[in-house]
């Protein structure tokens, strides 16, 4: 049995908990906020064993309780680095929610600390995990040479937080780091090579522009094009739009190829794959992945998540997504800010 401890039940944090008790082999063994409605929505989230749990205000009092074997931080981004240096203080395993953190100064020191850790670190990049996702990138080799890979995420707004703390950049790492990350996760994963460089553009134009925190005018961007160009000639571009609600499918990912294309929409999950005939194509069905025993708030995607992670702690490990993943992400929405700011390329080498 595999005791895990939750830092921050908010949304997210709450997400893993219905994840972890629902696998056989793990629960949840502790809970930490500060905030206390929220440290009671965790609690609320484990369900008949809530009685059982303990909860802390103060993430170092949980890890320091003897009550748990792995940590899941889920807490605000900004405080992510913070958390992590008590975390590499104990011989726990942590499964670090993304972005990993919000500044690359702050991601090294996560990667470098993490080098000579005794647990698993895991960073929760899970999107690659969604069934129609993973069915995309199965079905990656029927295109041949990848030369060109497009995501478009047309959505809601952000969500509201405690305290609105994902209003600010400097609390998030911006837009296209906080919401982002895991599709340059996805782009990094298919391409399969290094990013090159990086051009943007984008604004914040309709959301957020009436709210006021202390006289403050949130920052954060809804609606950017990112261009990368990696080593070798492939090319990946991200459509975001956060003022999209009516949009039929929240996600499209399309791959293009030497030998044909394929494209999945999300969360519908039909895939279409064809060849260089002309409009000649195949429609192929959602493949669901047979594991997944909660669903959630990513088609499962959270579940499988969980399971390797504990897989990497049973079998001593390092795991599929790990700190350098998470570096590489952040550092791919740290130079699409850069690019947008400064109205220029960003050379990947400037940053990393």
């Amino acid at each position: 049995m595999i005791r895990y401890g939750i830092i921050g039940t908010g949304m997210m944090g709450c997400e893993h908990i219905r994840n972890i008790e629902a696998i056989e082999g793990a629960c949840v063994a502790a809970l930490s906020d500060p905030h206390a409605e929220s440290l009671a929505m965790g609690r609320l989230a484990c369900g008949d064993r809530a009685a059982e749990v303990e909860g802390f205000a103060e993430a170092g009092a949980l890890l320091d309780s003897g009550l748990v074997d792995a940590v899941v931080v889920a807490s605000p981004n900004h405080t992510h680095a913070a958390v992590m240096d008590e975390v590499f203080e104990r011989d726990l395993h942590v499964l670090l929610e993304k972005p990993m953190c919000t500044t690359l100064e702050d991601c090294r020191r996560v990667a470098e600390r993490s080098e000579g850790h005794p647990g698993v670190v895991q960073v929760g990049l899970e999107y690659r995990y969604m069934p129609p996702i993973a069915h995309f990138l199965r079905e990656l080799p029927s295109v041949g040479e990848l030369k060109m890979l497009f995501v478009r995420e047309h959505r809601f707004p952000f969500l509201p937080k405690v305290g609105d703390w994902n209003r600010f950049s400097r609390n998030t790492g911006g837009t296209l780091v906080e919401k982002c990350c895991h599709f340059f996760d996805l782009m990094n994963l298919a391409v399969g090579a290094e990013p090159l460089r990086v051009y943007a553009s984008g604004a914040q134009d309709c959301n957020h522009l009436e709210e006021r925190y202390d006289g403050e005018i949130p920052d954060i961007l809804d609606n950017a094009y990112v261009i990368v160009d990696y080593e070798g000639g492939a090319r990946a571009c991200l459509d975001l739009c956060m003022f999209a609600e009516s949009s039929r499918n929240e996600q499209e990912i399309v791959a293009t190829g030497s030998a044909g294309k394929v494209d999945v929409v999300v969360p519908d999950g039909t895939l279409v794959r064809g060849g260089r005939e002309y409009r000649k194509w195949e429609e192929l069905p959602p493949e669901p992945d047979p594991r997944i025993a909660h669903r959630g708030l990513h088609h499962g995607a959270s579940y499988i998540e969980h399971l390797l992670f504990l897989d990497a702690i049973r079998e001593s490990r390092p795991p599929e997504v790990g700190v350098r993943e998470g570096l590489a992400s952040v550092a791919l929405g740290v130079a699409a800010h850069r690019s947008i700011e400064e109205g220029r390329p960003i050379e990947m080498r400037e940053l990393v």
